[in-house]
């Protein structure tokens, strides 16, 4: 008899950046000698395609309001008063995004 019940779904899990580079690192190495990225993912117990993301993201590239070099004090904190600005208004549109699809399942 066929059962119609539906396979839990399992929780949406966070990693940390120091996580992922580790995860990288130990690929890398078992790599090297010869395992799979299917394996190495079943032993991280992360699916193969996440890893394979995680090794293509540049692990050195700066980040959102790091500073440039060559830039001065006064430019940064114009770049970054842009970067708050910028990011409060795609917060804004989320919520009124989120809003509209709340009042929408009503």
């Amino acid at each position: 008899m066929i059962s119609n019940k539906k396979p839990a779904r399992r929780e949406r899990r966070e990693f940390s950046e120091e996580c992922k580079a580790d995860a990288v690192r130990m690929v890398a190495k078992r790599r090297a000698a010869g395992a799979t990225l299917t394996h190495v993912g079943r032993e991280l117990d992360v699916r193969p395609d996440q890893l394979r993301d995680w090794a293509r993201l540049p692990r050195d590239v700066s980040r959102v309001g790091d500073a440039v070099p060559g830039e001065t004090v006064e430019q940064a904190n114009r770049r970054r008063r842009r970067e708050v600005a910028t990011r409060r208004q795609e917060q804004a549109f989320v919520k009124k995004v989120a809003a509209s699809f709340a009042k929408a399942s009503r």
